[in-house]
């Protein structure tokens, strides 16, 4: 498997600077938002094939890989194509669309893709349904991402690249 580090990079920051023009939302939008948001996964639970975790995070497998292919751990490389939306369908950020698989860690993504890409095989398919306290919370991100947005991603999980004392877990200890 080839990565291109400097496209990581640019990706890396990309994101970063994204953060950075946030409009501020009112107290009341953050609080209709959350009651929009908690409506909509209690809702989707009930919906056929959706798995719900402990956390809150919800999942339905769209298409599974191959029996005994690589699951990553939360330091290792992994290369998917993603569509990321809002559950009214608007599409805030496609890899599909940009014809580019994007290359991350499973440590350096919304809490939900931590979980979920630890779960994840090479070849699954998933839709997840990210409560806000596993996306981007109150603070929302950038004008796309209203604050306690649930998002929904379709996520497909095309490669692992181990990393050497790579460790397994959803959370990181600290203490």
């Amino acid at each position: 498997m080839r990565f291109g580090w400097a496209s990581i990079m640019v990706i890396a920051g990309a994101l970063a600077v994204s953060g950075c023009n946030r409009d501020a939302a009112s107290g009341a939008d953050v609080e209709a938002n959350a009651r929009a948001a908690a409506f909509f996964m209690e809702s989707n639970a009930k919906a056929d094939g959706v798995q719900t975790l402990p956390s809150g995070l919800q999942y339905k497998v769209v298409q599974s890989g191959p029996a005994g292919a690589a699951s990553p751990d939360r330091n290792d490389l992994v290369r998917v194509d993603y569509e990321g939306a809002l559950t009214d369908g608007s599409v805030f950020d496609s890899s599909f669309s940009r014809g580019q698989p994007y290359v991350t860690t499973a440590e350096q993504v919304v809490p939900g893709w931590t979980e979920a890409l630890q779960l994840m095989k090479v070849g699954d398919e998933w839709t997840l349904y990210v409560p806000p306290a596993l996306g981007y919370g109150e603070r929302g991100q950038g004008a796309d991402i209203p604050p306690n947005s649930v998002l929904v991603f379709r996520i497909k999980l095309l490669d692992v690249a181990p990393v050497p004392g790579g460790g397994r877990g959803v959370g990181v200890a600290t203490g």
